[in-house]
């Protein structure tokens, strides 16, 4: 019910505004492109180490098997150890205080390189829960816009019904749909092999962005302690072993900075829910993100050249010719884009039908109430308050509102407040009846303008639904407060509809029976009938003519029940 109101800032930006901001950042970026993880000795496989030792001098491998006499182990396995035993003072020589191979500990080092990680990675958790996590279809529907205009603009040209028909005047709606879907395809075959590369590279970035930003730090960190003997904290590398493949794993897999456009997309999307804020200006918010990205990304760039965790994982496994993976990812990206343009151009399509329905009844309405203009009711979100609450049955009670001062007070009331004062029924039940649902359609503007009241900015809901609009919480629980504000008002409105309709239906019932002389139902009949007849002639007709406006107002409510179910 509220999506739209929190996609607004992307719903909102024209191709040539997201272009523009595009460009802009490109120009003010001061964004490093070195790359996060540099192919350098640790992402280069060492050979087995039985390969090695066959290649070794005649000399060389003499001298291993006079040591494997006194060792009682392969003289291969001894090159092996001697190997790590290298690599493991190597580390230390290098990398001060992060590794103790002989007691394969992680030691202070790398627990403080750790935490710094974990801190900048915790920037982008949040960027994806509120962009990527939330409508992955959306965010590559942004995306593409940025990174193939020309699709973007193909879809949104070519497939928009309104367009269409400009196009193709008098044609039927099933024709425009197919039309439509023929458009989509021809979009899909404009995504040439180089924009493939570009969207699955993003793809990938977010991906391994999501795999690092959702890695169990805590898992590593908990798991240091304080050393008797080194007199600091330190960590079984064998205890954590598989954590460390798993992140090594992740920071190969991240090599590049995610690109511009990438980046662009995740903050337009984080700053949806500030959007409308007093004073909110995108270019210092965007620019804003963009430092925070720069910063979380520089200790990225500094844990891979400070941690030599290749080489560590080398000790650790004691297996030389470790070396990183490439994590799988992203591959999906086409999926959820297509998909999104799918639902999309249906969405497009049925608030197309809603918008001739709306005409429709705009049209039926002009003769129903001869000439009046429908007056909406206030702080509800129409095409001239896009920022009312969207409440569904607001198209209902604006007719009833105008139906109660143009036909039930003037017309049907002439007819029903008789029979509600001195009516005398045949039997008591249907009096009450008929009673309840008299003053139910009488108090019907009253219920309304109460209801307008309670959606004002100083009724309750209309308060509280902008008051959550300005506060600074999660998105998350702010679209879950306001859905609650929004559904209590919606029901609020629904009880004032289905009170209505229920009304509508009871005197419907009653005045048929009423009029009817061979009716088997004598329950219903109204004793005094022939004294309203000739106390004014006319009451009679009247009743026929209160009779078709009423069933006419249950028709009139079920078709825009109707309607508002369109999706």
């Amino acid at each position: 019910m509220d999506k739209g109101n929190f996609d607004k800032l992307v719903a909102n930006m024209s191709l040539e505004e997201r272009q523009s901001l595009l460009y802009k950042l490109n120009d003010e970026s001061t964004l490093s492109t070195e790359f996060l993880y540099v192919h350098g000795e640790a992402a280069t496989s060492g050979s087995e180490a039985q390969t090695e030792y066959i290649q070794l001098p005649w000399y060389s491998r003499f001298w291993y098997y006079i040591a494997s006499l006194f060792k009682s182990k392969p003289p291969e396995k001894i090159y092996a150890d001697n190997q790590i035993s290298i690599l493991g003072n190597k580390i230390n020589e290098k990398f001060p205080g992060m590794y103790d191979y002989k007691r394969i500990l992680l030691l202070s080092s790398f627990l403080r390189q750790m935490e710094k990680l974990k801190e900048a990675a915790r920037f982008f958790y949040m960027a994806l829960d509120i962009s990527v996590n939330r409508d992955r279809g959306a965010f590559f529907a942004f995306l593409g816009s940025l990174e193939m205009a020309d699709v973007h603009m193909h879809l949104q040209t070519e497939a928009d019904p309104h367009i269409m028909l400009e196009r193709h005047p008098g044609t039927e709606e099933i024709e425009l749909r197919q039309i439509a879907s023929r458009e989509m395809d021809e979009a899909m075959k404009l995504i040439t092999d180089e924009y493939r590369g570009i969207m699955y590279h993003n793809a990938r970035s977010l991906y391994c962005l999501r795999e690092l930003s959702t890695f169990l730090y805590d898992r590593i960190i908990m798991a240091f302690n304080k050393h008797p003997a080194l007199n600091e904290e330190t960590c079984s590398a064998n205890i954590v072993r598989e954590l460390l493949v798993s992140l090594n794993n992740t920071l190969f897999s991240l090599k590049a900075v995610p690109s511009m456009p990438l980046l662009q997309s995740l903050f337009v999307f984080i700053l949806q829910e500030k959007a409308g804020e007093q004073g909110f200006d995108i270019n210092r918010e965007i620019n804003t993100l963009l430092a925070k990205a720069e910063a979380a990304l520089t200790v990225i760039r500094e844990f891979n050249s400070k941690v030599p965790l290749t080489h560590i994982l080398r000790c650790t496994t004691k297996n030389m010719s470790y070396l990183p993976k490439e994590i799988s990812g992203g591959e999906d990206w086409f999926a959820f884009y297509k998909d999104y343009w799918k639902k999309h151009l249906e969405l497009l399509f049925n608030n197309y039908m809603k918008e001739n329905r709306e005409r429709q009844f705009r049209e039926i309405f002009n003769h129903f109430f001869k000439g009046k203009e429908l007056k909406f009711i206030e702080n509800i979100q129409s095409d001239s308050n896009p920022d009312g609450l969207p409440i569904k049955g607001a198209f209902a009670l604006s007719f009833l509102y105008a139906f109660y001062s143009e036909t039930f007070t003037p017309i049907i009331n002439k007819i029903l407040r008789p029979i509600f004062i001195e009516g005398e029924f045949e039997k008591r039940e249907t009096q009450v009846e008929f009673v309840e649902a008299y003053n139910n359609i009488f108090k019907l503007e009253d219920d309304i303008k109460n209801f307008e009241t309670e959606i004002s900015p100083t009724g309750d809901c209309g308060k509280r639904y902008a008051q959550l609009h300005q506060e600074m919480i999660s998105l998350s629980i702010k679209r879950r407060k306001i859905n609650i504000i929004l559904e209590e008002a919606q029901e609020n409105a629904g009880n004032i509809i289905e009170r209505t309709r229920k009304a509508a239906h009871v005197i419907v019932g009653i005045l048929n029976n009423i009029t009817r002389k061979d009716t088997k139902d004598k329950n219903t009949t109204l004793i005094n009938f022939s004294t309203f007849a000739k106390k004014d002639n006319h009451f009679v007709p009247g009743i026929d003519e209160t009779l078709e406006n009423l069933q006419n107002l249950i028709t009139i409510l079920a078709d825009i029940e109707d309607m508002e179910n369109i999706r």
